[in-house]
């Protein structure tokens, strides 16, 4: 057995903040709207803690070529950007060449000599305010900065190119629209648009009453008849039925009138997955008066009464991805794990014994006052929720190699002891069918107590023979409390590193395996939020003993939370984690988790 090769890591204590760089247009195009870019970051900037180095601010003005205003590390105090940016005069010039200038920066301001802190774990926010459509492509480029992890808020005007946005920014979400830039510090503070998706199927008959009166009173405190607020009701079994679309109606005696005349359609089966798609391209779209290119808040409220007949998987993450915020409510003849996929967070799966109850839930509907445009960027920012969902650089055979880095976290605790060559049988089967000896697929084992012991790094072993044979001889750690939370901190600080083995920096894939068998006796939010921000996919597998919502704290997303009886059990759960491993070297998308986002 070769000699393990333990790599020299040192730790590095995460800083606050964030580097945020304004990337400005200033073609020929934007002279007369350039005070109100100029007047736009200001506000921005006026919100940042500049003067103690939490935040870092960087302007890029650009049209055939980009030209640097100051970098991440020219000024040191919000007086002196503020000074500058009142200062900046017009580029002018043609043609405008954004792919360029995101590859600029790219290659010349998020780095470390420019003052980026992005090996530091720094969030790297970019926003661009875009007056007309790029004169080269954007793809590459875009894509570089999304494997780099930047966020990209992109904001146009009438005159920009809605797609060319979508491909720049993060995710759908993050592409903001303005009539011109004048219009930049409009407030849409109450704007949203409401759609409700109602369960019309044989099962819910005598309930259907009670969910219009529910409808009518969310709909009362609405802001409809200045248009701020729009409605649509949309009803299904089989199939999706629309009763009227959010540009349909412009007051709320139109919509209340309709509303209290609503038939209930009937029909089975309750094909929910097909409804949510149905809604995806039908409803939250432009033409059936869908605001959310122009920054406005998209919510969904889902009644439901009954498991659905089809997969709600992929378009519940399709709505997800638009950045719809959906609000799953259901009886108990519905599936509570279903309503979770569906909805935006487990805070907004709600549950009623039957509709008759529905007003005993109406106050936790907590959608209103949702922030869009200049609210949506400046508070987020000033809160410290700039970290939003990490980048999952996507994985292709032509722009990043295949494989992913694997890490086992493995629960060595006191109370594990018996389950322990069961969790050591499960780490070998999984080993087994990856691609080792090519250098595709790297892997790393670490075990825990109250502190976690690495057994080898991603770069220790070439082949999985050396791999298995270490696996076979490992003994158990022993020793109490459980400490979860500070194993995850050490994997992000000493183990998903470049020093490590880690490829996270070219675009692998990281994986993290934790075997769980108790409840952490310290925190996991924070370390566990902290490897998402990084990028990692966590799959969290715990006992009978362990705490599901801690499980699902730690894991990517809520269907890599999985549950055994016990070790021995783990068998059961390993053909779906291999079919999500595998996935990942097929299909590694761009994606926004969680939350803390933007």
């Amino acid at each position: 057995m070769a000699t393990p090769m333990i790599p020299t890591v040192t730790v590095v204590t995460e800083p606050t903040g964030r580097d945020v760089v304004f990337l400005l247009d200033g073609s020929d195009g934007t002279r007369t709207g350039f005070p109100a870019m100029q007047d736009f970051v200001q506000r921005v900037v006026e919100r940042l803690s500049v003067d103690d180095n939490k935040d870092r601010v960087s302007v890029v003005q650009y049209s055939r070529d980009p030209a640097v205003q100051f970098y991440l590390n020219t000024y040191a105090t919000k007086v002196e950007i503020l000074d500058t940016v009142r200062g900046l005069r017009h580029k002018g010039g043609r043609p405008l060449n954004t792919g360029a200038a995101l590859q600029y920066l790219r290659n010349n301001v998020f780095t470390a000599s420019a003052g980026s802190r992005r090996l530091e774990g720094v969030p790297q926010v970019l926003i661009l305010l875009s007056g007309g459509r790029s004169s080269d492509s954007v793809d590459a480029p875009a894509s570089a900065l999304k494997q780099l992890g930047v966020l990209t808020f992109a904001i146009g005007t009438k005159g920009s190119d809605s797609r060319e946005l979508q491909k720049i920014s993060h995710d759908d979400n993050s592409a903001l629209s303005v009539s011109d830039f004048t219009d930049l510090q409009r407030i849409q503070q109450q704007l949203q648009s409401v759609v409700f998706l109602l369960d019309g199927s044989d099962g819910t008959r005598t309930g259907f009453p009670a969910m219009q009166d529910f409808v009518q009173r969310v709909v009362e405190r609405l802001s409809v008849d200045d248009n701020k607020d729009r409605v649509s009701v949309v009803q299904y079994s089989r199939d999706p039925a629309v009763q009227f679309y959010l540009n349909t109606y412009a007051t709320k005696v139109e919509i209340l009138d309709t509303v209290r005349g609503l038939r209930h359609k009937g029909g089975r089966p309750l094909n929910t997955g097909a409804a949510l798609q149905y809604l995806r391209n039908n409803v939250f779209t432009a033409s059936a008066g869908s605001r959310r290119l122009e920054g406005v808040p998209q919510v969904l409220i889902l009644l439901s009464g009954g498991r659905s007949s089809d997969s709600v998987d992929a378009p519940a993450s399709a709505l997800k991805q638009l950045g719809v915020l959906t609000f799953a409510i259901g009886t108990k003849g519905s599936d509570s794990r279903e309503l979770q996929k569906i909805s935006h967070d487990d805070n907004s799966a709600l549950s009623v014994s039957d509709f008759t109850d529905l007003q005993r839930i109406q106050q936790q509907l907590q959608f209103t006052d949702l922030p869009s445009v200049q609210e949506q960027l400046t508070s987020l920012m000033s809160t410290g929720l700039v970290m939003a969902t990490p980048m999952i650089p996507t994985v292709t055979v032509v722009t990043a190699p295949t494989g992913r880095d694997v890490v086992f976290l493995l629960d060595g605790s006191d109370g594990t002891r018996t389950g322990f060559p069961a969790m050591q049988d499960f780490v070998q089967r999984v080993v087994e069918r990856l691609s080792v000896d090519d250098n595709k697929d790297r892997v790393s084992v670490v075990q825990y107590s109250r502190d976690p012991a690495v057994q080898f790094y991603l770069n220790t072993y070439a082949t999985k023979v050396e791999i298995l044979d270490t696996v076979r001889g490992l003994r158990h750690k022993g020793g109490r409390p459980l400490n979860t939370g500070a194993a995850l901190q050490y994997l992000r600080n000493n183990v998903f590193t470049a020093s490590a083995g880690s490829r996270r920096l070219e675009g692998v894939p990281q994986v993290l395996i934790l075997l769980s068998g108790g409840r952490s006796s310290d925190s996991v939010d924070a370390p566990a939020s902290a490897l998402k921000q990084l990028g990692v996919l966590t799959f969290a597998i715990g006992t009978k003993g362990s705490d599901s919502r801690e499980l699902q704290k730690i894991s990517h997303d809520d269907n890599s939370a999985l549950s055994v009886s016990d070790f021995t059990d783990l068998q059961r759960i390993q053909q779906q984690l291999q079919s999500s491993l595998e996935a990942l070297v097929i299909d590694v998308t761009p994606e926004s988790t969680t939350v803390l986002g933007m």
